[in-house]
């Protein structure tokens, strides 16, 4: 009876393996397919104006400065106006309200907004300022950036602070250090790694956001610094160009998703190196 038993877990045992095994094989099967593609297409649309032309006229060639040029702005701004807000979020969370009523409520907003829609983000900024504005600008399209960067950053900060051994904190405050020093340089320093992965994973996701953006900051064909105007930007390009019947802009639009995938990848390989770093150092 036992060996029946025994025979029987293995076998559903070697089922569920050989059920997973082929999910993952079929998941990786049609991301390696999206990728090869994208290389395919877009190594063979790069050329030196993509980097140094402005998105073209219907028909035209041209390049993607102005559009390189928008995203890496909105990107930047966004990274500027959540990530702060994120680490104070999350250091609240971590070392003053990590038990209490307001700390879980906090942390149940910040997973909805962790898993809200971008566009229904990029809908909230469109009603919130670009409608009482009028127009299309920049300046909401990083705040709409900035929106979906804010949670992750909470999350990853109140994780890694959590993660700091008691006994620093303990140590620290066993000497009259003042709270805000122990979570300054020593809190901090501790999980700085972790919080810089956050936020660099943070980057990689709003790169490629364009729902938020097609209610935001919209797009420009010409190029500009003013944050109180629309400006171009990589995903909205790709979107449009995508969609468009001209084959030079289908050009682009491989080209620029090329660029894009990565750049994505190598912050999210700088993301994994960080951590990769962070632990040999600790162990």
């Amino acid at each position: 009876m036992a060996g029946t038993r025994y025979g029987y877990r293995n076998a559903k045992n070697a089922v569920a393996q050989a059920l997973a095994i082929l999910a993952a094989i079929f998941g990786l099967f049609w991301l390696a397919w999206i990728l090869w593609t994208t290389f395919h297409n877009g190594i063979a649309s790069l050329n030196s104006a993509l980097f140094t032309q402005m998105t073209p006229p219907p028909g035209e060639s041209g390049g993607m400065l102005n559009a390189f040029f928008g995203s890496a702005v909105m990107s930047l701004l966004g990274i500027v106006l959540g990530a702060p807000i994120g680490v104070l979020a999350g250091t609240f969370l971590a070392e003053y309200s990590r038990t209490s009523w307001l700390g879980e409520t906090v942390r149940f907003v910040n997973d909805i907004l962790l898993s809200a829609p971008s566009i229904v983000l990029g809908l909230f900024v469109y009603t919130l300022v670009v409608a009482p504005m009028g127009h299309f600008s920049a300046l909401a399209g990083a705040i709409s950036l900035g929106f979906i960067v804010l949670p992750v950053v909470v999350r990853t900060t109140d994780e890694m602070l959590q993660l700091v051994p008691a006994q620093m904190r303990e140590a620290a405050l066993s000497l009259g250090v003042p709270q805000w020093k122990v979570t300054v340089q020593v809190l901090y320093r501790a999980s700085l790694p972790g919080i810089v992965t956050g936020i660099l994973l943070a980057l990689a996701r709003i790169s490629g956001e364009t729902a938020p953006l097609l209610f935001t900051a919209l797009n420009n064909q010409y190029w500009t610094t003013d944050l109180s105007s629309p400006m171009a930007n990589v995903p909205v390009v790709i979107f449009q160009y995508a969609m468009s019947p001209y084959d030079s802009w289908h050009t682009l639009a491989w080209a620029g998703a090329f660029v894009l995938t990565v750049f994505v990848l190598l912050v999210s390989l700088a993301a994994r190196a960080i951590v990769a770093r962070n632990r040999i150092v600790n162990e």
